[in-house]
């Protein structure tokens, strides 16, 4: 099937246009580059035709890595259904955020290294989704890691962007640190990482064992997924392009982790405490994150905080036993949030540059395609049904009071702020009078194009893509669950959300500022994203920092290693000074030292002498 081809078209258009894109005009930089992803797509459905039966998992070798002793590991690629699932997201949805960035990055500078770097990133991810073992897959987690920052810190010359770079980058090795620590103790208990041998040994070890990869395996999801306490490094990402927002932090980047513990399960399912952990860290994320979305007046800040919350919910599912649901909900994400993220893009795009939502209004008599399509991904992210977003949460809130009734109730409240902060937004910025300076005009073609494809996808996507159906092979046999009064209860959270953002933002406008202060504290509080960001300024970065200024730069490296090399120099140099007295150039002077050495030679001779013949006696 020649499954390699599907990551090495994409590293093809990273090589040829990071190597030569200087010299190319932007046409032919970004058909390269599009052309490079929309080949990797239909080369997975070509894949896909090809396999046929995809009950079974087909595995390609192509080298042996590392044989060393027992540790033996391949450059293999496998697919099954999961990687079908996850393959299309990563080249569908890339392919349309490449076209879109045409449009959008068609007047910033650093045209060419920008393309190249999107198609090493989904180069990475491919690797990633393909692996047939963990350190393979670990290759690609840690390439998407290294291109998210190159992407995030696309625009050097701010400051902010390359902090946000360097923030991502430092939060990320916290989990990855994680997920090498997993990889160590799956070797040291079962003599392998191919994924096959692994899950094959797993149900006879002990949960012990199992518990301990599980939590360690999570602490990397939850830096690569923006799970709490590592979430923080994803809010500051939106200094980077908004396709950047779009692909990275929306649609592939951040699922890597759900894709991990889904792909992981028969370690899960046999660590059930582990599992509750996940499913734990996941609702108090949804929830954590939705309060924060709700008062955030950057619009892409909101939907930052909504990619947090959605993939708590994610990790709901897969921490309740529900993969399918989960990997579902990484499906309808990813249409409806590249939409939000790629229509914010058209709004900032429009107005020039303008990210305050406080600043727009009255837009969708201006700019009414990027409206009409954004209204598609609010309904579906709001769970309206019949639209996408209504089936993948519903499976998942379902599971969630199946696994711990309390747990349904938070996802219901969370699902209600969900509708509240997406209409919020959507009201704020296209309804009302228009309170900006600039002169909104609409996005192009190859811009609005897109966000049609996505608009579709948002509104049918959930039923025309019955991903637990399709995976029911993969993941372990689970009773479907069904309960119309938790339904309503769920939808019926969304249009509170929804009739209370329209009343607060649309009918009485005057209404926010009056919540905001009567609120007080409180509203400050969720408004500073709970000064989270300031704690661990305080607690960690600040002491870290200080103390590495103190302890290793001014105590090791100048007190210690410099004064040690430094006080050596300093000696010699001062041996030297004396030395250099003898070389005076004066005549008389060299044949006194000349006659005092030799009254020293002889005189040592002599007590020599002496001395040896005393010792005859």
């Amino acid at each position: 099937m020649q499954l390699w081809l599907i990551p090495i078209l994409p590293l093809l258009g990273f090589v040829i246009n990071g190597l030569f894109g200087r010299r190319f005009s932007r046409g032919l930089v970004s058909a390269i580059a599009i052309a490079s992803v929309v080949l990797s797509f239909a080369w997975v459905l070509k894949t896909i035709f090809g396999l046929g039966d995809l009950n079974s998992r087909y595995v390609e070798h192509y080298f042996t890595w590392i044989a060393s002793g027992s540790l033996n590991i391949g450059v293999d690629f496998a697919v099954d259904r999961l990687t079908v699932v996850m393959l299309l997201v990563v080249t569908g949805i890339g392919s349309l955020i490449h076209i879109y960035s045409i449009g959008y990055m068609a007047h910033e500078g650093g045209y060419y290294r920008f393309f190249a770097y999107l198609n090493l990133f989904m180069f990475f991810m491919l690797v990633l989704v393909l692996a047939s073992n963990y350190l393979v897959l670990f290759v690609g987690w840690e390439g998407v890691g290294l291109c998210s920052y190159l992407l995030i810190g696309f625009y050097f010359h701010k400051q902010s962007a390359t902090n946000a770079g360097n923030k991502a980058f430092i939060v990320n090795r916290i989990g990855d640190f994680g997920f090498s620590l997993a990889m160590f103790y799956i070797f040291r208990n079962f003599g392998s990482l191919d994924f096959t041998k692994v899950f094959q040994q797993a149900p006879g070890a002990s949960e012990a064992v199992l518990t301990t990869i599980g939590l360690l395996l999570l602490v990397g999801a939850c830096g690569k997924s923006a799970q709490l306490p590592l979430y923080v490094w994803l809010p500051d990402a939106m200094e980077g392009p908004t396709p950047v927002s779009a692909l990275i932090h929306a649609a592939t980047m951040v699922t890597a982790g759900v894709y991990m513990v889904a792909r992981s399960w028969p370690i899960f399912v046999h660590a059930p405490s582990a599992m509750n952990v996940v499913a734990t860290v996941g609702i108090a994320t949804a929830f954590f994150a939705a309060t924060i979305g709700l008062v955030q007046n950057d619009i892409k800040k909101v939907f930052a905080y909504s990619t947090v919350s959605q993939l708590g919910y994610m990790f709901v599912g897969v921490g309740c036993g529900a993969f399918s649901a989960g990997i579902w909900h990484l499906v309808t994400h990813a249409f409806f949030k590249a939409l939000l993220f790629l229509g914010s893009g058209s709004v900032i795009h429009a107005l020039s540059g303008e990210q305050d939502l406080r600043n727009m209004g009255g837009l969708r008599k201006k700019i009414r395609w990027t409206f009409l399509t954004m209204m598609c991904a609010a309904v579906a992210i709001a769970g309206v049904p019949p639209f996408s977003g209504f089936y993948s949460k519903d499976a998942i809130l379902l599971a969630a009071h199946e696994h711990a009734p309390w747990m349904y109730w938070v996802g219901v409240v969370s699902a209600g702020m969900t509708a509240f902060y997406v209409f919020r937004a959507m009201f704020l910025a296209f309804f009302g009078d228009y309170r900006g300076k600039e002169h909104p005009h609409e996005s192009p073609p190859v811009m609005w194009v897109p966000l049609a494809i996505l608009a579709a996808l948002s509104l049918v996507g959930g039923f025309l893509f019955n991903i637990p159906a399709f995976l029911s092979g993969v993941f372990p046999a689970q009773e479907a669950v069904e309960d119309n009064s938790l339904m309503l209860i769920s939808v019926a959270a969304g249009a509170i959300g929804i009739l209370l953002a329209w009343l607060i933002y649309v009918v009485k406008p005057a209404m926010a500022d009056s919540l905001a202060s009567g609120f007080g504290w409180i509203y400050k509080t969720v408004y500073n994203k709970y000064f989270v960001d300031e704690f661990y300024d305080a607690a960690v970065v600040n002491p870290l920092v200080g103390g590495s200024r103190t302890v290793l730069w001014k105590g090791v490296d100048a007190g210690l290693i410099d004064g040690s090399v430094n006080g050596v120099g300093a000696r010699a140099k001062d041996v030297g000074s004396l030395l250099r007295l003898l070389q005076s150039g004066n005549v008389r002077s060299y044949a006194t030292w000349v006659l005092f050495g030799s009254v020293v030679a002889i005189v040592a001779m002599a007590l020599a002498g002496i001395g040896t013949t005393g010792g005859l006696r």
